[in-house]
């Protein structure tokens, strides 16, 4: 017997009705991915605590007063709630750079899970991920914000296309020139981004 898991729109019309656990399930779903997308533009983790608290008072607000219309796109109206009051935010604060970064580190996102790695190797790769952290940050930002929306957060093209308001060829364009940018930058910096 095959176990049913509530889809998002069944999530939000059992919290409507006054189920209110079910809110706790919708966040507890798509925490993870709200969190380190929030996390990567902001680099501060209590920030991103912050943020990320904003955007499900908003996302209760919006919910409550009839602004979400399902079209299987929860996720994406939910990160574009996070995008915009990261925006705010770096307005308020005169600070129009939201994709400067000096480090990514939290070990939320970049632990080195393989513990069959020697103290060496345990090294050597987490200094790879600096490198390739470093390498993001110097993209443009659109063709930066692809690459975090696929690889850190894993997002679909679809879904990036969708929260980007673009189509799904300008997001895979965007990853190409990205690719191609970040093999530049290898090349000029004479990066060797493999274990030895």
């Amino acid at each position: 017997m095959k176990t049913h898991y509530p889809t998002d729109l069944e999530l939000i019309n059992q919290y409507l009705e006054g189920e209110y656990s079910c809110l706790e399930e919708l966040i507890n779903r798509h925490r993870s991915r709200i969190f380190t997308y929030i996390f990567l533009m902001v680099k501060d983790n209590h920030l991103a605590e912050d943020i990320f608290q904003d955007t499900f008072i908003k996302v209760i607000k919006s919910l409550h007063a009839g602004k979400y219309h399902e079209d299987g796109r929860f996720i994406s109206w939910v990160m574009r709630i996070a995008h915009n009051l990261i925006i705010d935010h770096f307005r308020k604060k005169k600070r129009m750079s939201i994709l400067h970064s000096d480090d990514y580190s939290n070990q939320f996102l970049f632990d080195s899970c393989n513990s069959s790695l020697n103290v060496e190797e345990d090294s050597v790769q987490n200094q790879i991920s600096k490198d390739v952290r470093n390498l993001v940050d110097e993209l443009p930002p659109d063709q930066k914000e692809v690459v975090i929306l696929r690889h850190y957060i894993g997002m679909s093209f679809k879904e990036i296309a969708d929260f980007t308001n673009v189509s799904i060829n300008t997001a895979l364009g965007r990853m190409r020139y990205a690719l191609i940018n970040l093999r530049k930058l290898i090349k000029e910096k004479n990066i060797c981004l493999s274990v030895q």
